[in-house]
């Protein structure tokens, strides 16, 4: 096939061209946490610019952010919380609202709805952050960013098993806040809730992630792998809780089958069975968030 170079002709520059999200990955084969796997991580994403964008203000990106193995040394000292051992507790990364009253009650319903689950609420922290490293846009929609830690109850047999808990929590508490009229998304949006990772992420550039969220550049922050992804917003438009990575996935290009997927999955709920669920099972309806 003969592919020839479409050069600068009027208003088309190539220079002006950008491919899909950027997203990379650093992980210890040995397993050993370290803060040199974070350091590493986000030099791979401020390498990654180029695949991402932003709009008409050039400080706020279309988002950028990384997972990581949940830091249980710098939570430990950061959390004002006494923590049971790793793999004993979860922590969730919330966008909360700006607004009081509406932040509490997402607050309280996170609250009841870990004790209705039988699991143990052992407390909130504030995640500190450094607004004066980001754009204008992405100030003004900035949500209140707060963790969230639960404690393992002893008839958990696995951390296999509580992270399936953890999976009903974040879904009954969605529902809950749905029902009182809650602007999901733009409102409330769970980064991640799990006793093995958490995401920090943002409508960020990606040189401003670490700047941003001061956890990333503190030592005791410790982890053998790293997924980090720089978005560029093509059929959606950029928002917080559209950065990437996602509680279970980062990917690079949006999914062009997405209403075919969604239809086909609440079609499987009429059928669907999951023996390690039980009775939660109905309680993760709608699988998919509208």
């Amino acid at each position: 096939m003969d592919r020839r170079h479409n050069g600068a002709t009027g208003l088309y520059d190539p220079e002006f061209e950008h491919d899909g999200c950027g997203v990379g990955f650093v992980v210890d084969m040995k397993g050993r946490r370290s803060h040199r796997i974070i350091e590493q991580a986000l030099e791979i994403l401020v390498n990654l610019e180029h695949r991402g964008a932003c709009g008409c203000d050039p400080e706020t990106g279309d988002g950028a952010g990384i997972m990581v193995q949940l830091p249980d040394r710098l939570l430990r000292r950061v959390s004002g919380v006494a923590l049971p051992d790793p793999g004993y507790y979860g922590v969730g990364m919330v966008f909360l609202p700006q607004d009081a009253v509406e932040r509490a009650v997402c607050e309280a319903v996170i609250e009841h709805v870990v004790r209705t689950e039988g699991q143990t609420m052992l407390g909130w922290r504030d995640v500190p952050v450094n607004r004066d490293v980001i754009g204008q846009k992405a100030r003004d929609t900035e949500p209140a960013i707060r963790q969230f830690f639960v404690g393992r109850s002893p008839d958990i047999p696995d951390q296999e098993a509580f992270e399936r808990k953890l999976y009903v929590i974040r879904k009954t508490v969605f529902r809950t806040l749905e029902s009182k009229g809650l602007r999901l998304f733009s409102d409330f949006y769970v980064c991640s809730l799990s006793s093995r990772t958490i995401v920090y992420k943002g409508l960020l550039l990606a040189r401003q992630l670490n700047g941003y969220y001061r956890d990333l550049d503190d030592p005791a922050l410790e982890t053998a792998m790293a997924l980090v992804h720089q978005r560029f917003s093509t059929n959606t438009f950029p928002t917080w809780p559209l950065a990437h990575p996602y509680r279970m996935i980062a990917h690079n290009g949006e999914i062009n089958t997405l209403r075919g997927n969604a239809n086909r999955m609440q079609g499987y709920e009429k059928t669907m069975a999951a023996p390690v669920l039980a009775d939660d099972l109905s309680d993760l309806f709608p699988i998919l968030q509208p």
